[in-house]
């Protein structure tokens, strides 16, 4: 008899990748920043809306996303030490991953294994095998060694702008920057710090509309500077205010630009240049309501325009270039021009920014803002006030663009700012015009200079 040998058949070992739904639409947004030029600000809300996760995790989604795309550089830095192979050279989607997985491990409380397998799992779904298995062992490796031990180098370094630049995680053309302006390092080190720190919503009311008090009322908590304005810890988006667009979201920086240019204006006629998305644009149309004043606001983008519509109550919008206003008849008596800068004052909100920005953007932007400045001033009828404002601190968005007005436009004549803001605004001028900084008074970094047009 012929004994049989019973073979049993091969188990197949393979399992399904099985992410995290919370990880994975983490990671499909950094994607979609890093590689496709999206806005977090903006693709965050959406998908949180579409998707069908708890409060938890919605939190850590936003925690995640945002916490990666600001702490991405410090995380290239350690990565770069251990990949085999040049790190600008690696696959995009692994960088992001890994991006991810570390900022688990140094930034947030999730214990190592569990940040490393769940972000391998990720791997697995969004890249592969092969790619995944490069990820797992680019973590593993972050893990061996403490946070602290990985960054005990940089005490070495003695250049400050490249310590701060990877310490902070902003590129080294931002702190030199920062250092241009506050000129101590101590300062420096504070104004990057607090820009890794999420912003708390702010709330404004519309004069007319909706006074502050209604904003307590809700929950609100006042805001320390602006007579408008309350922090609200919470979705604004779920606020029946907002939703019958009585109040607004609004930082209380861009509060104190917009209610300063509103006390130093007067006349009978408003411009909003470059009204953008419309904060700046439905405080003053509210306020101009109030006085009697006509209001315009000016958008050269259709659907930034739509938004503004929405939010004027009826007043005039236009859609052009700004650039154009000047060669055109009407003059008005109080110019504002919000001009597009580097946003370098509002990275706290806005973190994909410091990685998109350069110094080539930086020259193309200071020359849109001189064309913007030249045509608002031919717009602007004699004794009339024009604002120029910035989210930027930048030498060559601010004070070296207010030397170049009054040196080209000798009818301009600059108006020092202090009547015009509040009294507990301490530390928060430059020159006669509002110099904000966020590690000071805690608003973001907004700038604003006044000028009344004097007659030729």
């Amino acid at each position: 008899m012929v004994e049989r040998l019973l073979v049993e058949p091969r188990r197949n070992t393979f399992k399904s990748p099985k992410p995290e739904a919370s990880r994975l639409l983490a990671f499909d947004l950094i994607t979609e920043v890093n590689r496709n030029n999206g806005y977090s600000n903006l693709l965050l809300p959406q998908a949180l809306n579409a998707s069908k996760l708890e409060e938890r995790d919605r939190s850590f989604v936003t925690e995640l996303l945002y916490g990666t795309i600001r702490m991405q550089g410090k995380h290239d830095w350690v990565l770069q030490q251990i990949s085999d192979r040049p790190w600008s050279e690696v696959d995009p989607g692994i960088v992001d991953v890994c991006r991810m997985g570390v900022h688990q491990i140094h930034e947030m409380r999730v214990p190592d294994h569990a940040a490393v397998a769940s972000t391998v799992e990720v791997a697995r779904k969004r890249l592969g095998e092969s790619k995944a298995s490069f990820v797992n062992a680019l973590l593993r490796s972050v893990t061996r060694k403490s946070q602290e031990d990985w960054f005990a180098p940089l005490n070495q370094i003695s250049d400050p702008v490249e310590k701060f630049a990877i310490q902070s995680s902003h590129p080294e053309w931002i702190v030199s920057a920062y250092f241009d302006l506050l000129k101590d390092w101590d300062q420096v080190e504070k104004a990057l710090t607090i820009n890794n720190e999420a912003a708390v919503p702010t709330l404004v009311s519309w004069p007319g509309l909706s006074t502050q008090q209604d904003l307590v009322d809700i929950g609100g908590e006042p805001t320390t500077f602006s007579p408008y304005g309350a922090h609200w810890k919470g979705n604004p988006g779920a606020l029946e205010l907002i939703k019958a667009r009585k109040i607004g979201v609004q930082d209380e920086g861009s509060q104190l630009v917009a209610s300063a240019f509103a006390a130093a204006a007067g006349g009978d006629s408003w411009l909003d240049m470059c009204a953008g998305p419309g904060g700046k644009a439905a405080f003053l149309s509210s306020i101009a309501r109030e006085r009697g004043i006509r209001f315009t606001a000016n958008e050269v983008s259709v659907p930034r325009a739509e938004l503004v519509k929405q939010v004027v109550q009826g007043d005039r919008v236009l859609v052009g270039d700004g650039r154009e206003i000047g060669n055109q008849s009407e003059k008005f008596d109080a110019i504002l021009i919000d001009a597009p800068c580097t946003g370098l004052g509002a990275l706290r909100r806005r973190p994909e920014v410091r990685w998109r920005r350069t110094l080539q953007d930086l020259r193309e932007l200071t020359q849109l803002q001189r064309e913007l400045i030249e045509s608002g001033i031919n717009a602007l009828a004699p004794g009339g006030v024009l604002g120029y404002a910035t989210c930027s601190p930048h030498l060559a968005e601010t004070s070296i663009q207010v030397a170049d007005i009054k040196k080209r436009f000798p009818t301009m004549q600059q108006m020092e700012i202090t009547p015009f803001l509040p009294d507990n605004l301490v530390d928060s001028e430059r020159a006669g015009a509002m110099s904000l900084w966020t590690h000071k008074i805690g608003t973001d970094a907004m700038y604003l200079a006044l000028f009344k047009k004097i007659a030729e």
